[in-house]
């Protein structure tokens, strides 16, 4: 199993701070992971990531190296570590994701699922023992099973199918990991993901199968697809009660900080999301004020930081009206730039959290910190 280490725990709600070990070294919970679909968190470098913003640990998408620039490149490069030139861990989603995001291209089946590539058309079949084969060839720290995420809204029935079919995947998934071993040298962890749409009753379920079957730990998926948020979080609360006390529970694809703070307080250690990136790219900027349109003329003879409180390199270098400029001219500098503060932004809130984790106000803090970073300006 991996552990996480419980260093802390609030009094007033389930959050808690803590640690776990991989052979790329160890991870301080709870943890944002950027998101680094194709082997690269967008428009950000790997010294960028390490030494400014801090990450962790990244998050790589099983299908999309797969697709490019395939195994037989990531096997002769030695794993996707010495690939894209990152040594702390990496976790690597396993595709079911796209069961869900690329429906259409899609067809599922009960031995797997058949992709028709979004890049050239070509037909691809999943199978849970070629997720894992393709995730051993990436050589990622942390794998993740085969999963259907049930798309929102669904009624009970498509819900249970697909529980039951994320059961059968994932005793597959235990099997093919338990019959192969690492390429590259380096111990590699397998997690199950929960499943059960917005019912309760197939929450639990989900817990207990894949219990049964024993991973390494355990995620929360399909969630963030389209509910309600306080419906999120009454389903994370109901479901981090189900879960391993000393294993890291992971939710997955979740989301706005005010989303992750929320999160955090209902038990749960680690995140990913492409919002920070995604949202820099489009000109919008998280701050402890609230968010930034940068596109917005009244920063144009703004000469002050994007974030006052914040000392990453972009605030500490550059000015609301030069990265105004920069989004206005359609520099690439401006995605750069941007992305390094959301990022560096994400990482401080969750360093901050397990900061008053440890104080034993987070609960409180929390409270505060919502209402500020939640402004529009």
């Amino acid at each position: 199993m991996l552990k996480l280490n419980i260093i802390a725990e609030d009094k007033h709600c389930k959050a808690r701070t803590g640690f776990f070990e991989t052979d790329h070294g160890r991870v301080e919970t709870p943890i944002f992971m950027p998101v680094g679909t194709q082997g690269t968190v967008k428009a950000v470098n790997q010294y960028y990531l390490d030494k400014e913003i801090k990450a962790q640990i990244v998050l790589s998408n099983t299908y999309h190296l797969y697709l490019r620039p395939g195994t037989e490149i990531l096997e002769s490069a030695g794993g996707l570590h010495k690939f894209m030139n990152w040594q702390k861990p990496i976790l690597t989603d396993s595709g079911g994701y796209q069961v869900f995001s690329l429906a259409e291209l899609r067809k599922l089946k009960e031995n797997g699922v058949e992709f028709r590539s979004h890049l050239d058309g070509s037909k691809h079949f999943f199978t849970p023992e070629k997720v894992i084969q393709i995730q051993r060839s990436i050589g990622s720290d942390i794998m993740m099973v085969l999963d259907e995420c049930a798309p929102y809204p669904c009624d009970y029935d498509y819900a249970k199918k697909s529980v039951d079919l994320t059961s059968r995947w994932a005793e597959l998934n235990k099997k093919a990991f338990i019959n192969s071993q690492p390429k590259y040298g380096h111990n590699q962890f397998l997690f199950g993901i929960i499943q059960g749409s917005v019912f309760k009753d197939l929450r639990k379920k989900s817990a207990e199968e894949l219990q049964e079957i024993d991973f390494d730990s355990y995620a929360i998926g399909g969630l963030a697809v389209g509910e309600p948020t306080e419906q999120m979080y009454e389903l994370v609360d109901y479901t981090t009660d189900l879960m391993p006390v000393e294993r890291p529970r992971y939710l997955m694809g979740v989301g706005r900080p005010e989303n992750i703070l929320e999160a955090i307080s209902l038990g749960v250690d680690m995140f990913d999301c492409v919002m920070p990136t995604r949202n820099a790219r489009n000109a919008n900027i998280f701050t402890w004020n609230g968010t930034l349109s940068m596109r917005n003329a009244k920063y144009k003879d703004d000469f002050s930081p994007l974030d006052d409180k914040c000392n990453c390199y972009t605030c500490r270098n550059f000015s609301r009206a030069y990265l105004r400029h920069l989004f206005i001219a359609e520099e690439i500098l401006a995605l750069e730039l941007a992305s390094i503060h959301n990022l560096f932004f994400y990482l401080e809130l969750v360093l901050k959290a397990r900061e008053r984790i440890q104080l034993g106000d987070f609960f409180q803090w929390k409270e505060i910190i919502i209402n500020q970073i939640s402004i529009k300006n």
